[in-house]
């Protein structure tokens, strides 16, 4: 598997840019800044074609993104720094074989002997605090120092009984509204009634300050744990609403280098607090709108599947075209957001895509189109076998991972599949992620 440090080659010197963060380096995220945004690009692509090299591929399809300011979302590491409250990310893994030539700027990390604590979980050799993110959406990064600047101040944040660990912030497009999700490590199996006051005591501070803050909550993970990923979070204290209305907005011109062949009418989502959803405010409209012109494109429109269908991101833009669409989804709260949709055609299934192929294949159901937006893991042997044997005409695969989405590929394309269209999504500038989208038809 290659890794991200491995993506991040050394840059020729005609290839240098000046990273526009002076986190970069340090910071364990955005391994390309000292690339100017176009040969991120071209990188990206090299690598896409070399993980899908042992299948014959259609051209690729590029569509970039305005390289900073895309994220609508962004969770921040908390830890006190000589006594105050900072908020920041984990920091790159030192290697002695990295590829990577960048320098490491001094301001990008911790003055020397400064203290600092966090969390049992943190090596807190490695937290990065930082002063501002270039890739994230301004109003979150305004909201993040706004908020520090009161929870410093929160007596009820000081103590030992409840530590920061995370700071989640949501914004719509358009950076209207903010939501905010904070994370203590905590032992205690009820933590004091008191906390709830204090929270709306800050939340309503923190409005004052920041009127597009429309939700909160607190989550209290286990005090020690392996790793952040592995801790289940409980829900705390609320306030106000408990989600986003999120309209896809055209905030940047059409970057694909393809014509739109369909008239696309921009959607609007609820998005719960909590629930996944796609953090390229630019780029968002244009990849529904693939799955609109594939639809659209469908010689026959009468059931579509939407597998992880998520809080219905291409759900809604299959039920415009097809009679009947059927979207799959196990996670909460994207299930019940889902449930709520209210579209007449839409029938939302809150179960796992495996179970619900299992039973979908003795039922005999036969869609059209399927969409598939799986996690970084894939769709897994099983998965695959189902979708070939179910033969749906069109797939449209929307994978995060190329990695997993080779190791898919080889069993969808030995049950009949071929790759029609390939298309490479830059939901991510800066970083080595790379967003691939592969409309697969039966051969």
């Amino acid at each position: 598997m290659t890794s991200a440090l491995q993506l991040a080659a050394t840059p020729s010197e005609t290839q240098r840019a000046t990273a526009p963060c002076p986190h970069f380096g340090a910071c364990g995220g955005c391994q390309l800044q000292n690339l100017p945004y176009s040969a991120q690009l071209d990188r990206k692509a090299a690598k896409l074609r070399e993980f899908l090299s042992a299948f014959p591929l259609p051209q690729l399809q590029l569509h970039a993104s305005p390289p900073l300011a895309y994220r609508n979302r962004i969770r921040l590491t908390l830890a006190r720094v000589d006594g105050q409250l900072r908020a920041g990310y984990l920091g790159a893994a030192e290697s002695t074989d990295t590829e990577d030539d960048a320098v490491i700027p001094t301001e990008a990390g911790l003055e020397e002997n400064s203290a600092v604590e966090g969390p049992p979980h943190l090596d807190t050799l490695s937290f990065v605090p930082i002063t501002r993110c270039p890739i994230a959406a301004p109003l979150l990064w305004r909201a993040a120092e706004a908020f520090l600047a009161l929870a410093n101040q929160a007596a009820w944040l000081s103590t030992q009984q409840l530590i920061a660990d995370q700071l989640e912030i949501f914004t719509t497009a358009d950076e209207s509204k903010l939501q905010l999700t904070l994370s203590l490590r905590t032992a205690q199996k009820n933590p004091p009634a008191s906390l709830a006051a204090g929270f709306n005591s800050l939340c309503d501070s923190l409005r004052a300050q920041m009127p597009e803050l429309a939700g909160a909550a607190l989550a209290f993970l286990p005090r020690a744990a392996r790793s952040r990923r592995s801790a289940q979070p409980r829900p705390g204290p609320t306030w106000g609403a408990p989600g986003l209305s999120y309209s896809l907005l055209q905030l940047a011109p059409e970057t694909s280098l393809e014509p739109r062949t369909t008239h696309f009418e921009l959607l609007s989502y609820w998005v719960p607090r909590g629930a996944f959803f796609q953090i390229n405010r630019f780029l968002l409209p244009e990849l529904v709108a693939l799955v609109a012109d594939t639809a659209a494109s469908s010689p026959k429109q009468t059931l579509a599947w939407d597998l992880y269908a998520g809080v219905g991101l291409f759900s809604r833009a299959l039920a415009r075209t097809f009679t009947n669409v059927t979207a799959v989804e196990s996670a909460e709260p994207a299930a019940t957001a889902l449930a709520q949709t209210g579209l007449p055609n839409l029938r939302p299934v809150k179960a796992t895509t495996l179970d619900f192929l299992r039973t979908a294949i003795l039922q005999r159901d036969r869609p059209s189109l399927i969409v598939l937006d799986p996690p970084r893991t894939g769709l897994g042997a099983e998965v695959c076998t189902l979708l070939t044997r179910n033969a749906a005409p069109t797939l449209v695969y929307v994978s995060c991972s190329p990695q997993a989405l080779a190791a898919d590929l080889k069993a969808l394309t030995a049950g009949g599949y071929s790759v029609a269209v390939l298309h490479l999504f830059d939901l991510f500038p800066q970083t080595t992620h790379i967003e691939t989208v592969a409309i697969l038809s039966r051969t």
